[in-house]
């Protein structure tokens, strides 16, 4: 049984089929499982600390030797330090901290009174907090490294992308720059970026990307204003020559096959991943993904100040009441950080359900990753088998893997 199209030469892999690089979710387990059934596993690595990024990509190598990919956030509207984002009159005041060895951090300039409003919303749900450490006070652990969405933070991650050669880079948000691409093309590196705009992918094809990932608001996580039927050959008409892949609520073959007669060479898949054992998210978050079904998806700006597609819950429905409002990239991830991080730990569905697309209300099962591979390539197959006139798609029952 084979299901191929140029973007598997284009990336060396057996079918067109990606595993989209969900932040967080889309660890190096589940990766390798898909890059060893023969698509690409993509790393959602933007939360990563560039040594931890190191680290996942030394053990993704470690389960598979097909290519892979990691995916990271370059927006254009954050500063490049807090620094920046401070206002004027505080910059001294950071710069002198900074070479004391304390720095300005994102919390500082995220105001009080939004904070404490997180913090009664907490209060009011009986969701576990940490306490503030008094002043001068030391923890006993040993200190982790700080995660904040500004340009020197994106910069460090592709450095240590760059050192690795990594087979295929992904912009989750944003344009590869140029001189990371030429640096990464030495290395015989490939890069695809994701569009929820046509103007994005023209923006990504001036850039020099191999592929670009027309993503649809169907899909979960940072999300498009435009539905995936309408983009798909909208970006297609303006990619050209570059290969495109179509995303947002593909779950099943029936999306795959939908997605190649809208003129996409293959498919950028996440949610249906997410049901896996792979995975890396709550246990209790998989059992949501089955039970959940397409209404129960809502578009906010709680997580990261971009709007994002998740299961509904008390977080996001608190931003659609309008009783918080959403500070803009990168301080919303200040303030959702810590709900986030106590739903989770408590498994607590009301608060926090997770980011998934419109497609989960096809989701009924947990299985393996592989076997999702393997299941998307047949029904995609059983639906095209016997269809001779898609440019560009070798489509065929009999053939060997």
């Amino acid at each position: 049984m084979r299901l191929r199209t140029p973007i598997c030469e284009l990336f060396s892999i057996d079918y067109p089929i990606l595993l989209a690089g969900m932040g967080g979710a889309a660890g190096p387990e589940l990766a390798a499982a898909v890059s060893n059934a023969g698509g690409l596993g993509v790393l959602g690595a933007a939360a990563c600390t560039p040594s931890q990024l190191d680290e996942w990509i030394v053990r993704t190598r470690s389960l598979t030797d097909r290519p892979f990919g990691v995916d990271t956030l370059l927006p254009l509207s954050v500063p490049r330090s807090a620094q920046e984002l401070a206002p004027a009159r505080d910059r001294a005041w950071s710069s002198e901290q900074s070479a004391t060895g304390g720095g300005a951090g994102l919390r500082d300039l995220v105001p009080a009174e939004v904070l404490e409003a997180r913090d009664r919303f907490m209060d009011e749900v009986e969701l576990p907090r940490r306490k503030r450490r008094p002043d001068g006070a030391r923890s006993k652990r040993p200190s982790r490294e700080r995660v904040e969405f500004v340009g020197d933070f994106f910069a460090a991650q592709l450095d240590v992308i760059l050192d690795h050669g990594v087979p295929v880079y992904a912009a989750g948000l944003g344009v590869p720059p140029a001189d990371f691409i030429e640096k990464g093309r030495q290395k015989g590196m490939k890069f695809l970026g994701v569009a929820g705009q046509s103007r994005h992918a023209e923006k990504l094809a001036a850039g020099g990307v191999d592929a670009i990932v027309a993503q649809g608001t169907d899909g979960g996580g940072h999300n498009s204003p435009i539905g995936t039927l309408a983009l798909i050959p909208q970006v297609v008409d303006v990619a050209g020559d570059i290969p495109v892949l179509g995303a947002g609520g593909v779950t099943d073959g029936r999306g795959i096959a939908a997605a190649l007669m809208l003129g996409a060479q293959g498919a950028w898949i996440g949610t249906r991943f997410l049901a896996t054992p792979e995975a890396d998210i709550p246990d209790y978050q998989k059992t949501e993904l089955i039970a959940a079904r397409d209404r129960d998806t809502i578009v906010s700006r709680s997580v990261t100040g971009k709007p994002a597609r998740m299961l509904r819950a008390g977080w996001p429905e608190l931003y659609e009441r309008g009783e918080l409002e959403a500070l803009p990239m990168p301080l919303q991830s200040v303030v959702s950080t810590p709900v986030l991080a106590s739903a989770q730990a408590h498994e607590r569905s009301d608060v926090y359900r997770g980011i998934c697309g419109q497609g989960v209300g096809l989701i009924d099962s947990l299985i393996p990753a592989g076997e999702v591979v393997q299941r998307l390539l047949a029904e995609t197959v059983e639906l095209l088998d016997g269809i001779e006139t898609l440019d560009g798609v070798e489509c065929d029952h009999s053939a060997s893997a």
